[in-house]
């Protein structure tokens, strides 16, 4: 079914940088353009969004820019609101890292953005988990992204060697991320749970100078376990 024309304003997903990488190398200029044409952002925390803002070499006073907090606190009743604020005008969708609405609560917006026949156009930038899943070498035309996985030791086990035996089932690569503090647990329970053939990928620090990219099985990884502690990473596990 065709579309009709936007009812307001364009809602741009804005990607943001993964960690202190070069900015050329992450979003593309015409991207750069269409953030500093904007006036109105959508973001999880207010202060991270002036620092990027800066960072990306924003052209006007940071104070004259208005910010609407959008993050896991957020009532789902008062996200309307922000689109009956800003009216007529464009409005960005800022992540804290990466892309906009993957991982990340932006889809409430994203969703109600098109129940009111609003053009969204996503914008081209890093996405962790994208560039894990590329550099991988596993199955890239059939994965699942799983997010997080639970905190709890016995219940992240139980997760793992379930996402292991549908990826031996299914052919599929199954992708997850970690908080860095707990990413050395989480290896453990990999580790020590899944199949000694079984391929893991760990991607560390995407689109950093001390980016690092390795898979290997897990008798390898056994034999080397790393040690990621607040390290960035994503997790590609297929068997």
């Amino acid at each position: 079914m065709e579309t009709t024309d936007s009812a307001s304003g364009i809602l741009y997903l804005i990607p943001s940088f993964l960690g202190p990488s070069d900015i050329n190398m992450v979003l593309p200029g015409k991207v750069v353009e269409i953030i500093h044409s904007l006036d109105h952002f959508v973001v999880e925390n207010e202060r991270t969004a002036r620092r990027f803002l800066i960072r990306t070499g924003y052209k006007k006073p940071i104070s004259s820019v208005h910010f609407f907090v959008l993050n896991e606190h957020t009532e789902l009743q008062s996200i309307p609101m922000i689109f009956e604020t800003t009216g007529q005008v464009n409005l960005g969708l800022l992540s804290e890292a990466g892309v906009p609405a993957v991982a990340d609560p932006g889809s409430k917006l994203v969703k109600e953005a098109h129940r009111r026949n609003i053009r969204v156009i996503p914008l081209a930038g890093p996405s962790s988990v994208l560039l894990a899943l590329m550099a991988s070498g596993l199955n890239g035309q059939h994965f699942v992204f799983n997010g997080y996985l639970p905190v709890k030791e016995h219940e992240r086990t139980r997760r793992i060697l379930f996402l292991e035996k549908r990826s031996a089932q299914e052919n599929q690569a199954q992708v997850f991320i970690e908080t860095p503090y707990r990413n050395n647990q989480l290896i453990r329970s990999i580790l020590s749970s899944c199949r000694s053939g079984t391929s893991l990928c760990i991607a560390a620090n995407l689109t950093m100078e001390t980016e690092w990219i390795k898979t290997r099985t897990i008798r390898e990884w056994q034999n080397y376990p790393p040690d990621l502690r607040q390290q960035p990473a994503v997790f590609v596990l297929q068997a």
